[in-house]
């Protein structure tokens, strides 16, 4: 037996009665023309990823809830008993499970790392925001971070955009992410999306604009206070070191 102590965040290893395991049989036995034998196949399809999916999560959420407490800025003991916290972490948690996209996993773990925080979101603005990174895809979140402040984002990601006198903002976002070029049906669709859920406050990305309101920030408060939500908390990167 080792004496090696345990860290107070190491999640516990996968079991092979993983709770995983039970929920995707049942749900797949519950359909008539399914039991039996496609159970199990099913079971044996969807239980590896979801088990592996769950124990990176746990590992990622623990090791930033662990570098908060070491710079004392949460006590696990508190939020142990804080049911808004475990309402937050529960649905997050759950949302993860549904996605192996990295950038929305990251999303999910910083939102329940800013929840932990004192003097965290509103408990229903969380979980509305929890809502909306489970719906959205990551170009929902890329767009968003994109247009908040095109000039800071051209900085951070040392990108030109070249000599754009006017014109609309889908040029800044094609500037941006040359990927999107010729794909003008799939990203005013997130716009539409952003703009309804009154995150952008402009409808359009095709209006003409002059320079300097293609560079101007298109986010509101609502969406600024989304983005903070799901980014990393300071210093959690380097542990406050």
């Amino acid at each position: 037996m080792s004496d090696k102590p345990k860290r107070k965040y190491e999640p516990p290893k996968p079991s092979g009665a993983d709770a995983a395991h039970f929920v995707a049989k049942a749900a797949i036995s519950a359909i008539p023309a399914l039991g039996g034998p496609a159970a199990e196949l099913f079971a044996a399809l969807v239980t590896p990823p979801v088990e592996r999916r769950r124990q990176v999560w746990m590992e990622e959420v623990a090791e930033g809830l662990r570098r908060l407490e070491d710079q004392g800025k949460v006590s696990f003991e508190e939020l142990r008993d804080d049911e808004a916290f475990i309402d937050t972490l529960l649905h997050a948690s759950q949302a993860a499970m549904r996605t192996h996209q990295q950038e929305k996993r990251a999303a999910l773990r910083n939102a329940v790392l800013n929840s932990a925080l004192p003097n965290p979101l509103d408990e229903s603005l969380r979980l509305v925001f929890l809502s909306l990174i489970d719906q959205f895809t990551v170009w929902h979140l890329r767009l968003l971070k994109l247009f908040q402040d095109p000039e800071g984002w051209a900085r951070k990601h040392n990108h030109d955009y070249g000599s754009i006198y006017a014109g609309g903002l889908s040029l800044v976002l094609e500037s941006a992410y040359p990927e999107l070029r010729g794909r003008r049906d799939f990203y005013d669709q997130i716009w539409r999306d952003l703009y309804l859920r009154g995150l952008v406050n402009t409808d359009s990305l095709h209006g003409m604009m002059t320079a300097s309101g293609l560079m101007a920030k298109r986010t509101t408060d609502l969406g600024d206070r989304f983005l903070a939500f799901i980014e990393e908390p300071e210093d959690i990167t380097d542990g406050g070191a």
